[in-house]
């Protein structure tokens, strides 16, 4: 789902065959990195964790030699991309999965938009507060679901505490960096709980269907697990 709403924001903002430059802060295996580099890209990846960066560079090495041409790995912290590169170096930045583990967002943030060229694209996935009590809500835990309403913190399947966003605080802070928000999706409407011991069902076509579309429509999308929003630089 995500890959396929980046392809469309890319396809919204940038011209046919435009070989952009995209920072992926956190990119963990690399998937999504490669998968742009496959598709002509020139990608950095950022990414603090060793083991998450050797199993990237193993990725990467399995490549031909022209796609490991365009792709640069770097050990690093998201919230350190300022001794990293120059203001305006990229024109895609995707942050995934990173919020949640950083309890003040706002410098990193503010340091990714600082990377992002004018028109640039700010790609976020992040864990949606408005809808923490869902999950353990439709499990049956419900002393869990009450506590999610009153607190953005929560136990992931890692076992690891973090915290999740609000859609309207995060559109916020994007406008005060001068990325304001121009697109957002539900991620994981229906499909939230298929990594709780729920069977994944026999028809996948039809639920990556439902979920492509209660993800950009309301009211669905407010109750995602995730959600994806996008700014624009001097949007």
């Amino acid at each position: 789902m995500v890959a396929r709403q980046i392809d469309e924001q890319i396809a919204g903002r940038f011209p046919v065959g435009r070989r952009l430059r995209v920072l992926d802060v956190g990119l963990g295996q690399g998937t999504q990195a490669l998968r742009l580099a496959r598709a002509g890209h020139e990608v950095t990846g950022l990414e603090p964790d060793p083991e998450m960066i050797a199993a990237a560079r193993a990725a990467l090495a399995a490549e031909p030699e022209g796609i490991r041409e365009r792709v640069r790995l770097i050990e690093g912290d998201g919230r350190d991309t300022g001794a990293h590169f120059l203001p305006g170096a990229f024109d895609v930045v995707l942050c995934h999965g990173v919020l949640m583990y950083v309890p003040e967002p706002d410098p990193l943030l503010a340091g990714l938009a600082r990377v992002l060229a004018p028109g640039g694209l700010l790609s976020l996935l992040v864990r949606n507060a408005d809808a923490l009590a869902m999950r353990p809500g439709l499990s049956g835990d419900f002393a869990t679901a009450l506590a999610a309403f009153d607190s953005p913190a929560y136990t992931n399947r890692l076992g690891l505490e973090v915290r999740a966003d609000r859609r309207e605080t995060l559109a916020a802070t994007l406008a005060g960096i001068g990325t304001p928000l121009r697109a957002w999706y539900g991620v994981r409407v229906f499909s939230d709980l298929a990594g709780d011991g729920v069977a994944a069902p026999a028809d996948l076509d039809r639920l990556l269907a439902a979920e492509e579309r209660a993800g950009r429509t309301d009211p669905y999308r407010a109750v995602a697990a995730l959600l994806h929003l996008c700014g624009v630089r001097g949007g």
